[in-house]
């Protein structure tokens, strides 16, 4: 349980100690809004546990339950994690727990093999690179993060494009003909997937547009106004638009998308990205 006083900071530091305990543990690092400085009122504290070796469920469960006031151990949805409340605070913990080989293999296939993805290429190196050490037994994670910090490479930039501009407008699967179908048949729930698929590329293509890892789902206008100067001109307003119509099934959530990808593309040709 948090004292009065005690930061969140301290928190994360004394769960890195209680993992640490544990032999197959080689690194515990603070991620999310707090690691980066973007914490409010509703933040989660977020945990990466770093380990060579599967842990116990039972050790792990031991330590949510310590100060838990509900708890899930074990939840597979995404990454292997354990959440809880805390007793008697307004805080939840996250802890995602991944093999030392998964993260650096994940790190390998943007950094080295420039593979890309439709939305999301970049985010595990973001991850990495934004987590703060709370604890690293042999020093794998600061070497691990000393690597990533590198500049974007060209090839993962160009790869980024590649994957993910033709299927905003261009190809015969491009979201703005799904939208056109969704729209004709007054599918709202195929509407807003086909959307949200949308920007999730969308997002990836500015992000490496400006050499940027992709920071995640959470925040993204705030993010790009701060760190993307290469960005169309009223930006956060097309989205929010695009998401309202969305939101209703309005024809012109169409119009809109494909105004969005034509206010993108003068910025990637600019930069030499699209192909003829």
């Amino acid at each position: 349980m948090i004292s009065e006083g005690q930061s969140l900071r301290a928190r994360a530091e004394e769960l890195a100690q209680q993992y640490a305990a544990l032999g197959a543990v080689e690194a515990v690092a603070l991620g999310g809004s707090l690691a980066g400085g973007l914490d409010d009122a509703v933040s989660d504290l977020d945990l990466y546990v770093y380990t060579t070796a599967e842990l116990p469920r039972r050790s792990r469960a031991a330590i949510a339950m310590m100060n838990a006031e509900v708890a899930e151990v074990d939840n597979r949805f995404w990454e292997p994690g354990d959440e809880w409340l805390e007793q008697g605070e307004q805080l939840q913990v996250d802890v995602m727990f991944r093999s030392t080989d998964w993260i650096a293999e994940g790190l390998e296939e943007v950094l080295i093999h420039h593979r890309a993805a439709l939305g999301y290429s970049t985010c595990l190196w973001h991850n990495v690179l934004t987590s703060r050490v709370l604890f690293d037994r042999s020093g794998w994670f600061g070497q691990l993060q000393a690597w990533a910090a590198q500049p974007y490479p060209e090839p993962l930039r160009r790869a980024v494009v590649a994957k993910n501009h033709p299927i905003l407008a261009r190809s015969l699967s491009a979201y703005s003909h799904q939208l056109e179908k969704a729209v004709a048949r007054h599918d709202l729930v195929s509407l807003n997937h086909r959307v949200a698929a949308f920007l999730a590329s969308y997002f990836d293509l500015l992000f490496a547009l400006n050499r940027r890892p992709h920071p995640g789902e959470k925040r993204l206008l705030t993010l790009v106004e701060r760190f993307c100067p290469l960005r169309p001109v009223g930006l956060e307003e097309r989205v929010e638009e695009l998401l309202r119509a969305a939101g209703t099934g309005e024809a012109r959530v169409v119009d809109l998308a494909e105004q969005l990808t034509a206010a993108l593309e003068p910025l990637l040709e600019g930069e030499g990205l699209l192909r003829g």
